[in-house]
């Protein structure tokens, strides 16, 4: 017979041995799930409407007799499809109810050990929101800084395959947080990000220190944690300063604007009021002819850079270094330096 695991167990287990299985309706996959997961439904969209609709309308046993009678029609199908996966297999659905049960019975009939996580993805999801409010995120935070195109993103994806700590915020939202960020990118929503966050969380608690990217309180339509804000704010600020030539050529290999005019387009209309008006009609003006070199130039100067020195006046010198340098290269150089001297942060144990 197949074994219950807590949420409790579940935070603490080896993940690499392990392959977790939602088999919950595509639409609810794509909503939220524990992340690493694998989609392998009991039902589709439409088969979980049907089931649906007879619980609420007719009764829990039909419901239950017409959900036998579809997930019968796939079983061989869903078992193959499992047995292809490597590691132990873990089923959940959303409370750890009919459809994991149903999933984890079958399973355990066919010879295949299976665990089943109670209380399903709701319970997981509490544990999050649990943890979003109580977290003590223990490692000093050093905090990437400067002007819009300096390529913060690629310096700490090259920290990080250096073996250095890093969160990389972004990525977990996919969304590149200015209010073109969205562009080329399907962001992630809240409830995904927050579960992302908080396994990366876990994975720098013993790290001495760890380095992020300088965000506002929202990435897109997305809201930063109280804990994360406030590590920000009383970290170490690493100030980069760079030309304004790399940094258009950054934003341009990055962003990919030909391909992406319009949602460009868009981007702006949202800001333009927001720019004194000779620049935002000069703007407008290159946005006909496509000249994004000098449209992004003149984004940077008159947009983003003031408020980036603005942002800069809030911390004390004793919380900055200043960077100056000529591309991403001699950032990641000199960023390592920093880091690799401050032996005074002793591993958190």
């Amino acid at each position: 017979m197949f074994k219950d695991m807590t949420i409790n167990e579940l935070i603490h287990l080896d993940r690499n041995k392990f392959v977790f299985i939602d088999v919950r309706s595509p639409s609810e996959f794509e909503e939220m799930t524990i992340p690493g997961s694998v989609n392998i439904p009991v039902f589709d969209d439409e088969e979980r409407a049907e089931v649906g609709t007879l619980y609420k309308q007719a009764s829990a046993e039909k419901a239950t007799d017409r959900g036998l009678e579809l997930f019968s029609a796939k079983l061989p199908q869903f078992i193959k499809e499992i047995k292809r996966l490597e590691g132990e297999k873990v089923v959940f659905c959303w409370r750890g109810g009919m459809r994991s049960k149903a999933a984890a019975t079958f399973l355990d009939l066919m010879g295949v050990k299976v665990l089943r996580i109670e209380g399903g993805v709701r319970a997981y999801r509490h544990w999050v929101l649990d943890q979003l409010e109580t977290v003590d995120l223990k490692p000093h935070a050093y905090v990437l800084n400067g002007g819009t195109g300096i390529g913060k993103t690629t310096i700490l994806k090259q920290l990080k395959k250096e073996g250095y700590p890093t969160l990389d915020i972004e990525g977990l939202a996919n969304h590149r947080g200015s209010i073109f960020g969205g562009i080329g990118l399907d962001p992630n929503n809240q409830k995904t990000f927050d579960s992302l966050l908080i396994e990366e969380i876990h994975k720098l608690q013993k790290s001495a220190f760890f380095v992020f990217e300088a965000e506002s309180k929202r990435i897109g339509k997305l809201l930063l944690p109280g804990f994360l804000l406030e590590k920000k704010e009383k970290g170490t600020h690493i100030f980069i300063n760079m030309p304004m030539e790399e940094r258009v050529r950054h934003i341009l290999e990055e962003y990919k604007l030909q391909d992406h005019h319009e949602e460009f387009n868009e981007a702006f209309r949202v800001i333009k009021r927001r720019i004194h008006s000779p620049i935002a009609n000069e703007i407008e003006e290159e946005l006909q002819e496509r000249n994004y070199e000098r449209i992004l130039q003149l984004l940077l100067e008159y947009y983003y850079d003031p408020r980036y020195i603005h942002t800069a006046q809030q911390y004390s010198e004793e919380q900055m270094i200043t960077l100056n340098v000529s591309n991403i290269e001699e950032a990641v150089k000199e960023i390592k330096g920093i880091l690799l001297s401050k032996t005074d942060l002793l591993p958190v144990r």
